[in-house]
């Protein structure tokens, strides 16, 4: 085995046996960060290695199919990303997670554990074992503070709507199987035509799920409920993200369908651009932040239906910078002053210098504001889309505004200084303090969400594109880029001058949930009341009759055992004891006797002779 094997199985393997040791084991909160923490930062070192090494492993798992790890160019992007992330937000949650630490540490890396073995699966199987462990880490994530029944509804709400999406991987599995192709991901365009299209629809459900896109995006609104930290790595490398990852993992799928690209940029599109109008409605900053997240990874989903891999992976990277970068800003804040609402944050960068001027870099670079990340990266999505389809471009460029309206309106927020004759704009004292452990990880954050960019932009974008085979790959033109700057720029001042409108509409996420409550939730919960009426009245009342019949006819046999059956067997055994009664009385031992019996059988013998004669 070559030393970017075992480094590709130690990648997988310490953070999940750590993890896993972390979260069962009682009374470990003094050794949980110092093990989180050196665990988190070999996975750095693991993570380079392999993406240099771009090593390839497997066991058998199930027949056909192996346990298979493969580093390609994406993976070799996306990899270092989620562990250098993964290290940061750990970091950070040193100073807001003060309680059950081991729990925590170990919850989190299981977490980073299953999207490692997503990013590098080769087989659906092995990338289905990560799904489920990853899905259910985010629920325990989510719902990390147990006692807290609403944080707990928030993570089943958020498990049960991704859950329901994830069944299409299962349907993918099957289909490939009838169809072929084979369960390794890179054989699944060579289905037969009409198992393809169930492949493509399976995977495109349980992906777009994931990513938290149209019509299922309220989950991710729920999941808010959980630690700053959480949201953090969940919003940003992990989890949201992996479904973006997916779609431009299997483009190839999308592409030979023919119907499931397009399906792919509509839907990302809609998204981006409605839940983009749900951002802006929003006054609570984790929910605004939450819905950026959606918007932001529906230009993921768009460039992975247009075929822009390399776009996408770097609007995907730059993205993952620029939102754990401002999760975790804004978890230092909320914890400090104990509130969620954007009033509340009024002037924080004033009173904390770092955390705002990191805070305000990634909010610049979420509106696109040049030279920062996501606007090179944008348009280079935006750039492939527009081959395809004007329409998607304008649409997709209505939500890069609607981007910057929202990051224009987080930046006014914590710019304007409070005043204190307005309720709600009054300073808050802080509950406690922001550490250096938190502080630190932000300017590492900032750097990389200023930088990212470059991967969408000449030279880098030709060579990632030619790394992760696009043969026809596009840039954006320097008049693109400079258009879509002077619309950043133009709506930033705009959101500076007047506030920003908030359509109520879009104030509860569409009514998304709602919806599905009415259209999913309760006719289940119906149906699973019928059927338990039925269940009751029919089936227990039909068992409880033949049981009854049956302890009826079970007494019926008994007496006709006891007096017929049981009375038969005695007579016939009595008249047995007689009969040998009888045949031991001729047994006397007297010799006589016997002579008797002789004469006596003679005498009949010739008296039958006679009679036959």
């Amino acid at each position: 085995m070559s030393l970017g094997q075992v480094a590709l199985w130690s990648l997988v393997a310490l953070p999940a046996g750590a993890g896993a040791l972390l979260a069962l084991t009682w009374r470990a909160d003094r050794v949980a960060v110092p093990v989180s923490m050196a665990v988190a930062a070999l996975s750095v070192g693991l993570s380079l290695l392999v993406a240099v090494e771009r090593p390839s492993v497997a066991v058998a798992f199930v027949a056909n199919a192996p346990f298979g790890l493969a580093v390609d160019a994406l993976a070799a992007l996306t990899l270092p990303t989620l562990t250098v992330v993964s290290l940061l937000v750990l970091l950070a949650a040193t100073g807001q997670i003060r309680h059950a630490q081991a729990r925590f540490h170990g919850l989190m890396l299981l977490f980073v554990a299953s999207v490692a073995v997503t990013v590098t699966a080769t087989t659906l199987p092995t990338l289905l074992f990560a799904w489920e462990i990853m899905g259910a880490a985010s629920y325990a994530l989510i719902g990390f503070w147990w006692r807290d029944t609403d944080r707990v509804s928030a993570g089943l709400t958020a498990f049960l709507t991704t859950r329901a999406t994830d069944l299409g991987l299962y349907v993918a599995a099957a289909a490939a199987l009838a169809g072929g192709a084979g369960l390794a991901l890179t054989d699944l365009p060579a289905a037969v035509t009409g198992w393809r299209h169930v492949i493509a629809a399976g995977i495109l459900a349980a992906a777009l799920g994931k990513a938290a896109q149209l019509p299922v995006s309220f989950w991710l609104s729920r999941a808010m409920a959980g630690p700053s930290p959480v949201s953090a790595l969940l919003h940003s490398a992990a989890m949201v993200a992996m479904g973006g990852y997916l779609l431009l993992r299997v483009q190839p799928l999308l592409a030979a369908t023919g119907w499931a690209g397009p399906v792919a940029m509509w839907v990302g599109a809609l998204t981006a651009l409605l839940i983009g109008a749900v951002a802006v409605a929003q006054r609570d900053v984790k929910q605004l932040l939450a819905a950026s997240t959606c918007a932001q990874l529906g230009f993921v989903v768009m460039a992975a239906g247009a075929g822009t891999v390399a776009g996408g992976a770097a609007h995907l990277v730059a993205h993952a910078a620029t939102k754990a970068l401002l999760f975790l800003g804004a978890g230092a804040w909320l914890s400090t002053l104990g509130t969620q609402q954007l009033a509340e944050l009024r002037g924080v960068v004033g009173r904390w210098r770092l955390v705002g001027w990191s805070a305000t870099v990634g909010a610049l670079a979420l509106a696109g504001i040049p030279p920062l990340s996501l606007w090179a990266t944008k348009d280079a999505v935006l750039t492939g889309v527009l081959r395809h389809s004007p329409v998607l471009y304008v649409v997709g460029l209505a939500a890069s505004l609607l981007s910057a309206a929202y990051a224009g309106k987080l930046l006014m927020v914590i710019w304007r200084r409070p005043t204190a004759d307005r309720d709600g704009d009054r300073e808050r004292a802080p509950q406690r303090a922001i550490t250096r452990l938190e502080q630190a990880p932000l300017v590492v954050l900032a750097l990389a969400s200023a930088s990212a960019g470059v991967l969408a932009l000449p030279p880098a974008a030709a060579m990632l594109a030619r790394a992760v085979d696009e043969r026809d790959a596009v840039s954006a033109s320097l008049l693109e880029l400079a258009a879509s700057a002077a619309l950043a720029v133009a709506v930033v001042l705009l959101v500076a001058r007047r506030p920003v409108p908030e359509p109520r509409w879009a104030l509860r996420w569409l009514g998304l949930q709602n919806a599905a409550h009415a259209l999913v939730a309760r006719p289940t919960v119906r149906l699973a009341d019928l059927l338990a009426r039925f269940d009751d009245r029919v089936l227990d009342r039909a068992v409880e009759r033949v049981a009854a019949a049956s302890a009826h006819a079970a007494r019926r046999a008994a007496v006709l055992d006891d007096r017929w059956v049981d009375g038969t067997v005695e007579r016939f055994a009595a008249g047995m004891r007689r009969l040998g009664q009888l045949a031991r009385r001729p047994q006397s031992g007297q010799v006589h006797q016997y002579y008797r019996q002789a004469i006596v059988v003679l005498v009949v013998a010739v008296v039958v002779l006679v009679a036959a004669g």
